[in-house]
């Protein structure tokens, strides 16, 4: 189900789970601004899972709220872990859902990583 993207952050979100260690995951990287792990349900055959450290509900929240240093912690973890997993040269996809109307469904902010193959239009037509 879809949840709005301003409503006060729930520290029982998955997400936040995963961050307390209380839900395993398949980490692919981890710093002190972001962590990322692969999806357990793939839309392609890389989807990795991006998430900040700090209790963000969605991207308009984490740039009104994030410090600088946590923001650019963030970008630039999801840029090593596409590097990390050799996806620049091929290409990749990132998305972020905000909001009942993107289908955001964890109050968690939160940025896929797709890639592994052609990935097609960015919307369906």
């Amino acid at each position: 189900m879809p949840i709005d993207a301003t409503r006060p952050y729930d520290d029982q979100n998955i997400f936040a789970k995963i961050l307390r260690g209380e839900i395993p995951s398949r980490r692919v990287y981890e710093d002190e601004w972001a962590i990322a792990f692969h999806d357990i349900a793939p839309c392609a055959p890389t989807h990795i899972l991006v998430i900040p450290t700090g209790a963000y509900v969605s991207w308009d929240d984490f740039s009104a709220r994030g410090s600088a240093e946590e923001i650019a912690g963030f970008v630039r973890a999801i840029g090593t872990v596409a590097r990390d997993l050799g996806l620049v040269a091929p290409g990749y996809r990132l998305l972020a859902n905000i909001g009942p109307d993107s289908g955001q469904e964890v109050p968690h902010l939160h940025v896929h990583l797709f890639g592994g193959k052609p990935l097609g239009p960015m919307l369906a037509r």
